[in-house]
């Protein structure tokens, strides 16, 4: 059954913390085709203040002509504030500025080269580089993505107060949309969705290897993508080129303009930790004051199913991504056969760059030197563009919403493989845990596509059914189902036996960690309630801390805002029952210890996991180490414990994880990355590294953590 819109309720601690410095624009815009719907409710427990209605956009779609709404009056209202300005003339207004003109000097006289040749180079940079937006492409895509939406998903859910604020946001000041990146769709649906509402669509960044893709590359283009190379390193003019692009757009108020804060898509499905070129690109025209101000919209895009979801398993266990391709593309066809549920686009509330950046930044600095020529960004101009972008990333997870899969996937993932893979969990067990993390889930203010009008045992049923590709349920059980292999000629090896299960695991994996998010702080507790055997709060705050530095690139957790994480954490565990909490101590209850126990069960695998990388560094002879060598080791080390029955979680097979752990050494100065030119160079602490896994396991005593409060080793 498929409806055309509900509410989905959620509890938002971000939002009442940032609510003196939310922007204006809080009417809601008036969307003249938007219809009165029947509505459902998600079992939750926030009040109505709270709650987001949700309409599927497809509904309409599938009741009238696919041509007619490709083809019908689009009527945007762009920035009140943008002169008339055509893809020419921002070309032009870029070629032309100041700023690249003293770069290309600047290149110029430090490579002999004559000042014509580098603008010259710079022009080829801009052909390669610029959007070429055209309303008849943008009716093309629409179009097209009707039909291939259609096939795909029985529901694509937008609310619409943040459609309608944004809309309003879009006319008062430049816009930025800052949407998680979790598949390839997501290029697509936000363009789609504006279209749709009369809403002016974005110019949007994206990797260069889109725009090498015959004929969808120039039709991408043409719809609003600009192309970025995604090694640009020390190349001068690229940075320059690309920079005095993206600041042109944004102080003309070209149109919105669609980045992905996270870099690259999440292979993993969880939030990664923000990439800030392009963040302090956008926001330096506003640290200039080129601009009065500008908006970030966040937008959280949630997948009841990836559509890559086997694909993005197998890059993760080292199989090589496939070359984006025009074929490619077709070959993948198949995928229009397949169920992929519901998606969910949630436009999150518009926020003022002005008031966020108050008393972070002093941009009288700025004035010291004519705004045209580069200048270095300062400590404080750094650490403002962190927080922000940390802040999106906060604001995406609390605005995404979570399916009974995720539920339904951490709690499998807490089975034995072994048992899930022959066995089979009984599934009247799993239904009532789903039921009882559902309560935690809420406790926890997640915000659930749990539909109130149907009964929780199809629901669940229904989200099994869905996920046919990574588990099934017969007589009662419910399996981890095993990649299928070709007739081979020989028996499969241990070691291969071992990748078809981790590649089912990983899939797994992924859908568990659409919820993480949620649990995050309080696992992190939990989980130092069990390290430091201590109540007291001051040892578990440090626990808390080393915790959080060392799991820093698996939560993506506000700079400078631990403290309250740590309450919050306290907050959320005393709301469930599993502890009582006083001025100088957290004490368990004896009534929460199933919490407790689900919410470390949460965290092992990532524990697991890095001590395998521990362990292999701390144990190996070589203090230097490269990460093409260092990876595929690490790995062989953990298939090898998987084996030999040391090592319960296949997910310290992935390369994430693994590349994760390296970067947390780093982090923590137990690893020094070596600069050379050919490849990364790791320069290993043995003594440090195994210092960092004994306190991971308990073994150091928690007063040790003490003598480095911020946690730092």
């Amino acid at each position: 059954m498929v409806v055309d819109s509900y509410k989905v309720q959620r509890v938002k601690p971000m939002w009442k913390c940032l609510e003196p410095v939310f922007s204006r624009m809080t009417s809601r815009g008036q969307l003249h085709r938007l219809q009165k719907r029947s509505q459902h409710r998600a079992s939750g427990r926030a009040g109505p203040e709270h709650d987001e209605e949700f309409v599927d956009i497809l509904e309409e779609r599938r009741r009238s002509s696919d041509l007619g709404h490709a083809l019908r009056t689009f009527n945007p209202h762009p920035y009140r504030g943008a002169p008339p300005c055509s893809t020419a003339d921002l070309n032009k207004a870029v070629l032309e500025s100041q700023y690249l003109r003293y770069v290309a000097k600047e290149i110029a006289m430090e490579t002999g080269s004559s000042e014509e040749d580098v603008r010259e180079e710079a022009r080829g940079i801009l052909e390669e580089m610029s959007q070429n937006l055209q309303l008849r492409f943008i009716r093309l895509m629409g179009y097209t993505l009707t039909k291939v939406f259609k096939r795909l998903f029985t529901g694509i859910f937008v609310n619409m107060e943040g459609l309608g604020t944004l809309q309003q946001a879009i006319q008062e000041a430049p816009v930025i949309l800052m949407p998680n990146h979790r598949s390839y769709v997501d290029f697509l649906v936000i363009s789609y969705i504006l279209f749709t509402y009369d809403i002016p669509v974005p110019v949007i960044a994206a990797g260069i290897p889109l725009a090498g893709m015959k004929m969808v590359g120039e039709i991408l283009r043409r719809s609003g993508a600009f192309f970025i190379r995604r090694a640009i390193g020390s190349d001068k003019l690229y940075w320059a080129v690309l920079s005095e692009y993206v600041k042109t757009i944004v102080r003309k108020g070209y149109a919105p303009m669609e980045f992905y804060v996270e870099g690259l898509r999440s292979r993993t499905l969880k939030s990664v930790t923000p990439k800030l070129g392009m963040m302090h690109m956008v926001l330096e025209p506003y640290f200039k004051s080129e601009v009065f101000d500008i908006t970030l919209v966040p937008v959280s895009i949630s997948y009841d199913r990836v559509l890559e979801e086997s694909l993005l398993a197998h890059e993760l266990l080292g199989v090589p991504k496939p070359k984006e391709s025009t074929a490619g593309l077709l070959k993948a066809g198949k995928v229009l056969q397949e169920d992929y549920g519901t998606m969910h686009v949630n436009f999150g509330r518009p926020l003022s760059v002005r008031q966020l950046c108050q008393g972070k930044i002093n941009r009288c600095q700025y004035n010291s030197a004519p705004r045209d020529l580069p200048q270095k960004p300062t400590e404080e101009a750094q650490a403002c563009v962190s927080w922000l972008a940390h802040l999106m990333v906060r604001i995406q997870d609390e605005g995404s919403v979570i399916s009974p899969w995720s539920l339904m996937a951490c709690l499998l993932l807490q089975a034995p493989m072994a048992v899930l893979a022959e066995e089979g969990l009984p599934w009247e067990r799993l239904a009532e845990r789903t039921l009882w993390l559902r309560r935690l889930a809420l406790d926890c203010g997640a915000g659930l596509n749990w539909p109130g009008q149907t009964p929780d045992s199809d629901v669940m049923s229904s989200a099994v059914a869905l996920h046919r590709s990574v588990v099934y349920r017969r007589a009662g059980r419910v399996y981890l189902l095993q990649q299928e292999e070709p007739a081979r000629k020989r028996p499969i090896s241990p070691e291969e036996a071992v990748m078809r299960i981790a590649t089912a695991v990983l899939m797994l994996a992924s859908y568990r960690n659409q919820s993480l998010h949620v649990f995050a702080r309080p696992a992190l507790l939990a989980t130092a309630l069990h390290i430091t055997k201590s109540t007291q709060r001051d040892e578990l705050f440090a626990c808390f801390c080393f915790l959080q530095d060392v799991f820093s690139y698996e939560f993506i957790l506000v700079p400078g805002e631990l403290s309250q994480d740590f309450e919050e954490a306290c907050v959320l565990l005393e709301k469930c029952g599993a502890v009582h909490i006083s001025q100088q101590e957290v004490t368990l209850s004896d009534m929460g210890l199933e919490a407790l126990s689900f919410l470390r069960a949460l965290i092992q695998p990532f524990i697991d996991s890095y001590q395998v990388m521990f362990r292999y560094l701390s144990e190996e002879g070589d203090p230097v180490l490269t990460e093409k060598q260092l990876v595929p080791a690490v790995r062989n080390r953990a298939t090898k414990l998987i084996l030999s029955g040391e090592l319960r979680t296949y997910e310290a097979l992935s390369s994430d994880t693994l590349k994760n752990a390296l970067s947390a050494l780093q982090r923590l100065e137990a690893v020094t990355k070596l600069r050379t030119p050919e490849q990364n160079e790791y320069k290993v602490n043995s003594a440090a590294v195994g210092r960092i896994g004994d306190i991971l396991s308990g073994t150091i005593p928690p007063q040790m953590l003490q003598t480095t409060p911020d946690a730092r080793l």
